[in-house]
């Protein structure tokens, strides 16, 4: 597949995407976000990685929608656009693989919406968030969505009705990102992160994850029935019954998608 506005490469079992359109600050425009929810399909598909780490080329990570678009556009063009958006943020969270964020500069708007929806994100320390559309009388309503569901309904508001910027080390106080690195470490510590997962079997992280966010916002009780469906019915698995087997023999275990 060759694209336009993203970078793609594998290495070994790890999928590493890069948003490439430095010059506009990795502004997240319809062509990219097609692109880029075409390429989450795929691998979702192909299943031949087990881990997908999305990053960003240049000074920072992504300031948000391609506001030009925004303001040439007919309302049909917007809305394709944010539809476009829906599709992308709709691909990380079906994907059986897990999606880790690795952010650098600033991730603003949509940008701060795709670290949100992600599964997992690492921040370098100089890292900010905001969702300013506030500023400019397009309220983040898109992003609120996963902003709300990361970190507090008032830390949530307060963002979204300021504007103002949320620094790397609040970030991770408040749990919009896992791990604050050095700059110059961040590369590194995340491709550590995301080679740590991609020694688990895809078979079982896929269900895990399906499950987790099913049950995430169910009353306690009945995501718990859920979870324990799950889990009854995950035990008969190939790679659950081998996993257990190997425990059992103290062995490392031989996935089936190794």
């Amino acid at each position: 597949m060759s694209f336009k506005y993203i970078l793609y490469d594998e290495e070994e079992k790890i999928g590493f995407i890069s948003l490439n359109r430095p010059e506009k600050r990795n502004a997240l425009s319809r062509g990219l976000l097609e692109e880029l929810t075409e390429l989450l399909l795929k691998i979702g598909q192909e299943k031949k990685i087990k881990v997908v780490v999305l990053k960003g080329i240049g000074k920072i990570f992504s300031a948000g929608h391609d506001l030009k678009e925004i303001a040439d556009g007919s309302p049909q063009d917007v809305l394709q656009m944010f539809q476009a958006c829906f599709l992308t943020m709709r691909a990380i969270r079906e994907i059986p693989q897990p999606v880790i964020v690795q952010v650098h500069g600033i991730a603003t708007a949509a940008g701060c919406q795709l670290v949100a929806a992600a599964d997992l994100a690492v921040a370098a320390e100089d890292a900010r968030f905001a969702t300013p559309g506030v500023k400019i009388g397009l309220f983040c309503t898109t992003p609120a969505v996963f902003l709300s569901r990361n970190i507090g309904r008032k830390k949530a508001m307060e963002m979204l009705l300021t504007g103002d910027f949320m620094s790397a080390q609040e970030a991770l106080i408040h749990g919009l990102v896992n791990k604050v690195v050095p700059s110059s470490e961040l590369e590194a510590v995340t491709s550590e992160l995301a080679g740590k997962i991609a020694c688990n079997s895809l078979s079982t992280m896929a269900i895990g994850k399906k499950a987790f966010y099913q049950q995430i916002n169910m009353e306690d009780f009945q995501a718990l029935n859920y979870a324990t469906e799950v889990i009854s019915l995950s035990s008969t698995t190939k790679d659950a019954q081998e996993g257990i087997r190997a425990f059992l023999e103290k062995r490392e275990p031989k996935w089936s998608d190794n």
